[in-house]
């Protein structure tokens, strides 16, 4: 038994101990070191198989160079895995494994109780701050067997263990089938999202220009003649502001493999509708405080999110912001990691991080409203995909993005069109936020049960229980007498998870 520190004062049920991993568990393991391969005999679980909470077996790759001793590294229906770098302390029940053995970078912990109540106490609360105190290195957070093997478990007799983890296993069922559904939901709206941005951008959300000037009798100024107007506006501009040089037109679509346009709208160019101040590559160094720098990151869905946040000094900020400041009506494009994600430019100060462009609309020929719906509608980001480059990282370039082929519809019926994606919007973001609460409340949920599970509030007690205590000392005789050298086990004697009351009597 462990004494309890101050933190872990709370009384813990009749016939419960304070224990720690080391003392459930045989002495923990580190895994294989090599690199994955497509082919093989052999799987290689690694630190990202695991980290979605499942394991697809066919997508887990094979190992480059297998262990002269694989069986020392097979993994068996029982093993927990814990992530020690990267993801740390991601952890993973194996069931029903495949012929593979495990990474490096993830260490074996065998229980001999209920390895299901060790692997659910493994997603509690007290486990993760256990996991944020034990966290090593700074660049690389991580840890290593000997702080996991100390982090303390209250383990309840074995009879209630696994009550517990069957009461555990019944609410997380039912959770589990609002969460779908919940999610369900969530893409559901997403595709609403997406089809009203499609057909915004294809001119079928609202009434065009021209329909409307035919039922009222008027005028209007269709696209091709407003794209004329005002590139040749841009270039007597221009040229007033740099007499006796060559004026370089922007590059026009290629309009061949282009779908046909509502009448009065036009195909453009990026570099036609838009000026492109490019922060790519550029990444200044940090400050604890100051003016926030906007990463990639913090573009998303199509929003500045002001979460982890950087922050560079006023020094830094004049020395890189040099190649334009942000105004408002201004969009913030991804070029990479991810691509194609863009928000409207806040109004406060903040500096640009690489990987990022500013796109400043033409004034008078496209709105930056329609310009954001066109730029996030599926059509769009699936012909961006095409224009990228990389190996590692993709992303696309200001040379590749400049000739990207735009839709423009008159300037009152870009208007109109914004003003209704934002009115069917709202309602969806309205509908999101809900579903985003209940799904936060769900995990919230989720660690409720865990933390009456782990306290024994969530079954009865039964004062005819083996204590834990017993249940300790038996482990201890049975591991000492069965891990060999490298922490093998060398006897045929059952675990205690797996033994009945009446072997019990026979240990």
């Amino acid at each position: 038994m462990v004494r309890s520190n101050a933190r872990n004062a709370k009384a813990l049920p009749d016939g419960w101990v304070l224990t720690t991993l080391e003392q459930v568990c045989l002495p923990p393991q580190y895994g294989w070191t090599t690199s994955a391969s497509k082919e093989g005999t052999l799987r290689f679980l690694r630190t990202s198989d695991i980290t979605s909470g499942d394991v697809d077996w066919a997508s887990v790759p094979f190992c480059r160079d297998e262990p002269p001793n694989p069986e020392k590294y097979l993994l068996h229906d029982g093993d927990i895995v814990i992530s020690r770098a990267g993801s740390v302390g991601y952890s993973f029940l194996v069931r029903n494994p495949q012929c593979a053995v495990f990474a490096s970078y993830l260490i074996r912990f065998r229980p001999l109780v209920d390895d299901r109540y060790v692997a659910y106490f493994l997603q509690t609360a007290s486990y993760w701050r256990a996991i944020s105190e034990k966290k090593l290195g700074i660049a690389v957070p991580n840890v290593n067997a000997t702080k996991l093997k100390q982090i303390f478990i209250p383990l309840a007799p074995l009879s209630e263990q696994h009550r517990i983890v069957a009461e555990i296993e019944t609410q997380f069922t039912r959770l589990d089938a609002g969460v779908a559904a919940l999610k369900r939901a969530q893409a559901n709206l997403w595709r609403y999202k997406a089809s009203v941005l499609k057909a915004a951008c294809e001119g079928r959300l609202v009434p065009t220009e021209a329909e409307l000037a035919r039922a009222e009798g008027r005028d209007y100024e269709p696209a091709d003649v407003l794209l004329k107007r005002i590139l040749a506006e841009r270039r007597a501009k221009w040229e007033a502001e740099n007499p006796g040089k060559k004026y370089k037109e922007p590059k026009r679509p290629e309009t061949s493999k282009l779908s046909a346009l509502p009448e009065g709208w036009v195909w453009a160019t990026i570099e036609q509708c838009v000026r492109i101040i490019d922060y790519r590559g550029r990444t200044p160094p940090y400050s604890d405080e100051g003016i926030p720098h906007l990463r990639t990151s913090n573009i998303r869905n199509g929003r500045v999110i002001w979460d982890d946040l950087r922050y560079v000094s006023e020094e830094t900020y004049q020395r890189y912001m040099t190649r334009g400041l942000p105004q408002v009506g201004d969009l913030l494009f991804t070029t990479e990691a991810p691509l194609g994600e863009v928000a409207f430019a806040p109004e406060r100060r903040f500096s640009l991080a690489q990987r990022m462009m500013i796109l400043r609309p033409a004034k008078g020929l496209v709105s930056s409203g329609f310009l954001k719906c066109q730029l996030m509608s599926s059509g769009f980001q699936q012909m961006i995909r095409y224009r990228e480059t990389g190996s590692t990282v993709t992303g696309i370039s200001s040379r590749n993005f400049r000739p990207s082929p735009v839709r423009v519809p008159p300037l009152e019926e870009q208007h109109r069109i914004v003003a209704e994606v934002e009115r069917r919007l709202s309602v969806v973001e309205g509908l999101e936020k809900q579903v985003e609460t209940a799904l936060k409340r769900a995990e919230r949920l989720r660690q409720a049960v865990l933390k009456h599970g782990f306290e024994g509030e969530l079954v009865p007690q039964d004062p005819n229980d083996e204590p834990a205590s017993v249940l300790l000392e038996r482990i201890k005789a049975e591991r000492d007498g069965q891990v060999g050298k490298g922490g093998r086990r060398v006897s045929k004697k059952p675990r205690a998870k797996d033994v009945t009351p009446e072997q019990l009597k026979l240990l």
